[in-house]
C-alpha cells in the first residue's frame, strides 16, 4: 500500500511537470522572438560583402541540397562570396561541392590542409577558421559580415536579405537563428522533439538576447557576425580546442560587451542533423555532458526530468493497467496515468501548432526518454575519459 500511496504521488507529480512544461514552453518558445516571416524588399544598403562559409568533412549526403537551397536563397548581384571548406573529406563531398559551386558566382572550394601538430582544433574550428582568414576586398569590417552554415542546412529563399536586415536593424554583432529541427528516422522522431524542448527552456532566448544578463546561447548551424566583432573575439582560433564552440563564441560576444541576437529562424532555416541513430548517437554522446558545462549534478538531473516528463506517464498508465487486471484498481493513479499521457500528447500538439511539427511517433515518447536516459551516461564517460568520444569518427579527446 506504501509503494502504490508513493507511486500515484509520484504520478501526479509528473502531471503537474508536464502542466509547468506546457506553460514553460509557451512563455519561452511561443513568445520568443523570431526573426520576422515577411522577406524584406532588397538587400540593405549597408552591407559592403557578405561571405558565406560552409566547412564539410564527408557531407556528400548533405552538400548538394545545402548549397542548391543557398544559391536560391541569394538575391542577385549581391556582395556575397561562398566558401565551402573541406576538411579532407574521403567521400565525394569535393567533387559534388564543386559542380555547383561552378554555377553559383562567387563560390569556389578550399581544402584547409592538415591540422598543426602540437594544436588542439576540435570538429569544424579549423576549416572555419582558414576560410575566415581568407582575404577579403577592401572595406569597413563593421558593414562586412560572415556567416558560418552547416552543410546539414537549408535555407529558404529570402533567408540571407531577411537575416542581414535584422542584424543591421538591431546592431547585432552575432546574429544566430534557431532552425526548425527536421526528423526522418525513427531515432530523430523520438529524440529530436524532447532535445528540441529542453533547449527551449534551458537556454532561454529572451535571456540571451538581454544584455544584462550573462546567458549566452547561439545556434552553429546559422552564425551570422559582423566582421569586426568575430575579429574581436579572436573567431574559431580562439575556441579551437572548444566542441561546443557555438555556446563558446556567444559567450566570448557577450563576455566583451558586444550585442548578441539569438531569434527564432523557423520561418526561414531548416535543419536535419541526423539521419540514423547511430549518427545521433555520436552526435548528442558528443555534446550532452559538454552543453551541461561538465556538471554531474545537471546531467543526473537532465535524465531524471526527462524520465519524468516523457517516460513515467506510461508507466503510470502501465501500472494503473495491471492493478485494474488483479482486481485492485486504483482511480487515483488511473486519472493520473491518463492525464499525464494526454498532456505527452498535448506537448507535441503545442509544437505542432507553434512550429508545425509532425505529431509522428509521439506514442513513443517513453522510448525517446529512454534512449536519452542511455545517452547521458555515455556523454559523461566520454567526455571524461576520451573513449569512444568522436565526430564522424574523428577523436575528440
Amino acid at each position: 500500500m506504501v509503494i502504490v500511496t508513493a507511486w500515484i504521488a509520484l504520478s501526479w507529480s509528473s502531471v503537474a511537470a508536464l502542466l509547468g512544461l506546457l506553460l514553460a514552453l509557451e512563455r519561452q518558445l511561443g513568445q520568443a522572438p523570431r526573426l520576422a516571416a515577411s522577406a524584406p524588399q532588397g538587400w540593405p544598403d549597408t552591407i559592403q560583402a557578405m561571405r558565406v562559409v560552409i566547412p564539410v568533412y564527408n557531407e556528400q549526403e548533405n552538400i548538394v541540397s545545402c548549397l542548391e537551397a543557398l544559391s536560391a536563397a541569394l538575391p542577385p548581384d549581391a556582395p556575397v562570396q561562398v566558401l565551402v571548406a573541406d576538411d579532407g573529406s574521403t567521400d565525394m563531398t569535393v567533387a559534388l561541392a564543386q559542380s555547383l559551386c561552378d554555377q553559383i558566382c562567387g563560390a569556389r572550394v578550399i581544402s584547409v590542409g592538415p591540422r598543426p601538430e602540437h594544436e588542439r582544433w576540435c570538429g569544424k574550428n579549423w576549416p572555419a577558421s582558414i576560410a575566415a582568414a581568407q582575404p577579403w576586398a577592401e572595406g569597413d569590417p563593421a558593414h562586412q559580415w560572415i556567416l558560418f552554415l552547416d552543410a546539414d542546412v537549408r535555407l529558404r529563399p529570402g533567408a540571407l536579405a531577411a537575416a542581414l536586415t535584422e542584424a543591421s536593424r538591431s546592431g547585432s554583432d552575432l546574429l544566430s537563428l534557431a532552425p526548425r529541427l527536421e526528423c526522418g528516422c525513427l531515432a530523430e522522431w523520438l529524440v529530436q522533439p524532447i532535445v528540441a524542448a529542453l533547449l527551449g527552456l534551458g537556454f532561454p532566448i529572451r535571456r540571451s538576447n538581454d544584455p544584462d544578463d550573462p546567458t549566452a546561447f547561439a545556434a552553429g548551424p546559422f552564425m551570422l557576425f559582423r566582421r569586426s566583432a568575430y575579429d574581436a573575439v579572436g573567431g574559431h582560433r580562439a575556441v579551437a580546442d572548444e566542441v561546443v564552440e557555438d555556446l563558446a563564441l556567444a559567450r566570448r560576444i557577450k563576455g566583451q560587451g558586444l550585442t548578441l541576437r539569438y531569434l527564432l529562424g523557423v520561418d526561414w532555416v531548416d535543419l536535419r542533423m541526423y539521419r540514423s541513430l547511430a549518427a545521433l548517437w555520436e552526435g548528442w554522446t558528443k555534446n550532452w555532458f559538454l552543453g551541461l558545462d561538465r556538471d554531474l549534478i545537471k546531467a543526473a538531473g537532465s535524465v531524471a526530468v526527462v524520465l519524468l516528463l516523457f517516460a513515467l506517464p506510461w508507466l503510470t498508465l502501465l501500472s494503473a493497467s495491471v492493478l485494474f487486471l488483479v482486481g485492485a484498481p486504483s482511480p487515483a493513479l488511473t486519472w493520473a496515468g491518463l492525464l499525464a499521457v494526454a498532456l505527452v500528447f498535448g506537448v507535441r500538439l503545442w509544437s505542432t501548432w507553434r512550429f508545425g511539427t509532425p505529431l509522428r511517433f509521439w506514442w513513443l515518447s517513453w522510448l525517446g526518454a529512454a534512449l536519452i536516459a542511455l545517452i547521458v551516461p555515455a556523454s559523461v564517460w566520454k567526455t571524461i575519459t576520451g573513449r569512444g568520444w568522436t565526430w564522424r569518427g574523428r577523436s575528440l579527446a
